[in-house]
């Protein structure tokens, strides 16, 4: 009899499933992902027939993941702009009976990315969602906790062989195009300084006058495109790097999810998700990353593993 109600309710839940997906143009998932590459898989190859607010939620996910595994629903819902509701719906369209079962999976990951790693995470979001300091230095407390966590994401969860990849290409590349705009700029000017100084020839593909897009066309095989982009994702960063795929450029990309324009023709992609402000967004994540980058290439430059160094500009 128990197996019989068992049967009965999944059953239930995979006709749920399907109306709902229905309902959102997708097609029905046959069985829930097991764990969450198998799910971020799922959700990359249904993005395109998703609704726009389906679209929206799975574009939440792959940017927030550490914030999924530990708030409600009803939390992230606010946060995302998208009603909890959907949420919901979105997981039994992907074969889960509700959210729980799917926000398991997000769980999952973070408790095996690092020991103690999700207790970290929820006490700082207790911290943020307690904090009732709104003086100055309240403000700047918040950041750094917001910080905190992004970048002990950011060191948990980036493959140590795409840092490798990265490095070899900026190694090997004949000259390195850098691109990104408004609130990627401060990144790739970075980049520009650092390169510079270590003697590679780089070129910023400025979009003062016009011209970047005329002077990406100049990028060969034996040169590497380094792009940065993220939400709202500047169109001339998206277009230089579609062109530039078409080429067969190695591209090497900082986004904040890999559901991001310039993840499906990158080379290397640093996916760094970023945690919700109510400003603006935090840099200290993808400035550290490509800070990294170059020392890495510093210590292959000059045969230094121990204290590679960048030189100065003056003496003073």
């Amino acid at each position: 009899m128990l197996h019989l109600i068992s049967l009965a309710e999944s059953t239930q839940t995979r006709h749920c499933a399907m109306n709902i997906a229905k309902e959102c143009n997708m097609k029905p998932t046959a069985e829930a992902p097991r764990d969450y590459e198998e799910l971020i898989r799922l959700i990359h190859d249904r993005y395109d027939e998703m609704s726009k607010s389906y679209q929206k939620i799975a574009l939440y996910l792959t940017q927030n993941p550490n914030d999924v595994a530990v708030r409600s629903v009803n939390a992230i819902g606010d946060s995302s702009g998208v009603h909890a509701s959907s949420f919901v719906r979105f997981a039994q369209a992907l074969g889960y009976e509700g959210f729980k079962e799917h926000q398991s999976l997000f769980q999952k990951r973070l408790s095996t990315a690092a020991p103690g790693f999700e207790a970290r995470i929820k006490a700082l979001e207790g911290e943020l969602g307690a904090r009732t300091d709104r003086s100055e230095v309240g403000f700047m407390r918040d950041l750094v906790v917001r910080d905190i966590a992004s970048l002990q994401d950011m060191l948990t969860q980036i493959p140590p062989e795409d840092l490798a990849k990265a490095v070899t290409l900026l190694e090997k590349a004949d000259a390195i195009y850098l691109i990104g705009q408004l609130r990627s700029t401060p990144v790739v000017e970075l980049l520009r300084y650092i390169l510079t100084m270590l003697g590679k020839r780089c070129v910023l593909l400025d979009p003062g006058g016009g011209l970047a897009t005329h002077m990406a066309r100049m990028i060969r095989k034996t040169d590497v495109l380094f792009a940065v982009s993220f939400r709202f994702y500047a169109n001339e960063v998206v277009n230089v790097v579609e062109e530039a795929a078409r080429s067969e450029v190695p591209i090497i990309a900082i986004s904040d999810s890999t559901l991001s324009p310039l993840a499906k023709n990158a080379s290397v992609l640093f996916a760094v998700p970023e945690h919700e402000y109510t400003f603006s967004r935090s840099l200290a994540a993808p400035m550290c990353l490509a800070q990294a980058l170059t020392v890495a290439l510093a210590a292959r430059l000059q045969n230094n593993a121990v204290s590679p160094r960048i030189p100065t500009v003056t003496g003073q």
